[in-house]
């Protein structure tokens, strides 16, 4: 059987990232960024899909795992008949080329260990050569190679296409592993020192969570949030990827499965003000410049996301090898809906900014001229319907989300105008325009029989996007359409208490999404109604909902996209930074310390 999503952990180093099972194996990593082809793919297949396992020979899961305090190296603890011995699994920040490295040491008795390296280049398609050279095990496959070498040498030989090893611990013995990438037309990179690396590794790490200023009673909870975020953030460009992995399924066997692997704009405002808020000016401002370098160029042409380095061009396709994770099929590399045309994005970005001016990070001489081009776009366009903010694949709607941040767009811009004279910018034009496009979504996205909101002009159902509006300000939080959205979402939402994005299902003419099959319960809209309750004064409600979302994380602090409810686990891609985002804007406003503005 397949792992739960939840019994992976997350180890990187700020450019890729991999997925260690609790079995000791590395099922997930793709090499040498995160959008680049997996050389482990097993998550989404099988183990001759690549994958690599160090654990007792015996087999089993850990007796017990944790991340070194303050950082992103994980240990894994055995507990077996003969002994006990752990695993500590990081990557290093690199230099040039990737190393994944693994050190077993034993803590007391003995026990024999197996190792099982299984490359699969291009996503668990390509079977490399592999040859021995000075000791160490080269594998190389067109583009890729890989060396695995360990200290002190331990004997390896090839069986069933994989490269195995067999030896045995005693307490205060070391073995190290390290596996390196690089291109194969190149010399092979200079050689890291494991122990040396691990040191460097908790430094590095710990310096930086000593950074984090909330001192709330969230803090390991928010900290860890943080460390994920951290390690979601491609370093060379500052984009943040949605999550490093791709088609891990929204509904176990469907369809909606999608790759992640991008920066989304509008995860922005919200990054943006998470990493303020405790301290991480630097982070916040790489992740600003990104955006100022992704979104540059004509208005028309603004994407929902971006690649790595602002990439535009992220084309869909299936790759058929592979099964997919529990049988969830297709698996896709690429991401259609880079494509879609989705008002909200402009009110995101232009939020993004105005947060970045308010808190202090130096003014981009560009900046304000690009919000400027977007107001204009907007002026034209606000009126059209989109895809929205859920990307949906069906037709495009007047989804009440998106006219609310094309609200924010002008609103934000009319104040940065109020507060600074100087700025070139048409005050009476966005005045206008933000009283427009308020009274439109108050006539015609509010259902007044039945106190609500609703997810698009004319329509019925529901859509828990519309628990930000008290949050971007649209209306104060006691407004009683504010107040009675909240409760209809509850009511109609809600699953097992948990709340889901929107209830297409229902529809009377199929899915508003246009994808068939259902999906479980959205992380971050739970985390929305708990701020929406705070909001609205039901704190104790909100606190209670928080602290039943804290206890979805899985045993090392992390959360999916998803969560099933009835079958009590986690789905989607994992880790979702939009779902760790949700937990530490949450944690901040029940604190008091969220500077949201």
């Amino acid at each position: 059987m397949a792992a739960l999503i939840e019994d992976y952990a997350l180890i990187g180093d700020l450019q890729t990232a991999a997925l260690v099972g609790r079995d000791g194996s590395v099922d997930w990593l793709c090499l040498p960024r995160f959008d680049s082809p997996a050389c482990f793919a097993a998550l989404l297949g099988g183990e001759d899909n690549g994958h690599w396992r160090l654990a007792p020979a015996e087999g089993g899961p850990c007796t017990r795992r944790a991340y070194l305090e303050g950082s992103l190296v994980l240990e894994s603890v055995w507990e077996t008949a003969t002994g006990t011995v752990k695993v500590t699994d990081f990557m290093p920040q690199r230099d040039h080329a990737p190393d994944l490295v693994r050190i077993v040491e034993g803590v007391s008795g003995s026990v024999e260990m197996l190792g099982v390296l299984r490359l699969r280049f291009d996503y668990g398609h390509a079977v490399p050569w592999i040859r021995r050279t000075d000791g160490h095990r080269v594998a190389v496959a067109g583009p890729d190679s890989a060396w695995l070498r360990s200290e002190p040498e331990v004997r390896t030989y090839g069986q069933d296409f994989s490269t195995r090893s067999e030896f045995t611990v005693t307490a205060g013995e070391k073995v190290a592993f390290v596996l390196t990438w690089h291109p194969s037309h190149e010399p092979r990179p200079a050689l890291v020192d494991p122990h040396e690396s691990l040191r460097h590794s908790l430094q590095d790490w710990r310096e930086w969570s000593e950074r984090c200023r909330y001192r709330g009673p969230y803090r390991e909870a928010v900290l860890r949030s943080l460390i994920t975020l951290k390690a979601l953030t491609y370093a060379p460009t500052g984009g943040i990827v949605a999550a490093p992995t791709t088609s891990l399924p929204e509904e176990i066997g469907g369809v909606r499965n999608w790759d992640y692997r991008y920066c989304w704009l509008r995860d922005s405002t919200l990054t943006l003000n998470a990493l303020l808020s405790v301290g991480y000016a630097d982070e916040a401002a790489a992740w600003r410049d990104w955006l100022m370098r992704a979104v540059a160029g004509d208005p028309a042409d603004l994407q929902i996301m971006y690649g790595l380095g602002g990439e535009r061009r992220l084309p869909e396709t299936d790759v058929p090898w592979l099964a997919g994770y529990e049988r969830s099929f297709p698996v896709r590399i690429g991401n259609t809906a880079a494509t879609q045309f989705q008002l909200d994005i402009y009110g995101e970005v232009i939020d993004s900014l105005h947060v970045a001016r308010g808190s202090g990070l130096g003014a981009d001489p560009h900046a304000w001229n690009i919000q400027r081009c977007f107001l204009e776009f907007l002026a034209a366009h606000w009126r059209e319907p989109d895809e929205g903010l859920w990307e949906i694949r069906g037709p495009r709607r007047h989804f009440v989300h998106s006219k609310v941040m094309a609200w924010v767009a002008a609103d934000r811009a009319v104040r940065a105008l109020e507060a600074d004279p100087e700025l070139d910018g048409d005050l009476d034009g966005w005045r206008t325009m933000r009283d427009e496009v308020h009274r439109e979504v108050c006539e015609r996205g509010y259902d007044a029989e039945r106190g609500t909101f609703t997810q698009y002009y004319g329509s019925h159902e529901l859509d828990a996007a519309t628990l930000l509006i008290p949050r971007v300000g649209f209306l104060p939080p006691h407004d009683p359409r504010v107040v009675g959205t909240v409760d209809a979402v509850r009511r109609e939402l809600c699953r097992g208490g948990l709340v889901r994005r929107y209830t297409s299902e229902f529809s009377p003419g199929g899915p508003v999404d246009g994808i068939p099959g259902g999906e479980g319960t959205f992380l971050v809209c739970s985390f929305w109604l708990a701020d929406a309750l705070h909001m609205t004064g039901r704190t104790k409600e909100a606190r209670e909902l928080f602290e039943r979302l804290l206890g979805l994380c899985n045993d090392v602090g992390l959360l999916a996209e998803e969560y099933d409810p009835r079958a009590g686990r986690q789905l989607g891609n994992f880790p979702q930074a939009f779902s760790h985002i949700g937990l530490v804007g949450t944690a901040l406003l029940l604190s008091g310390e969220n500077t949201a503005d």
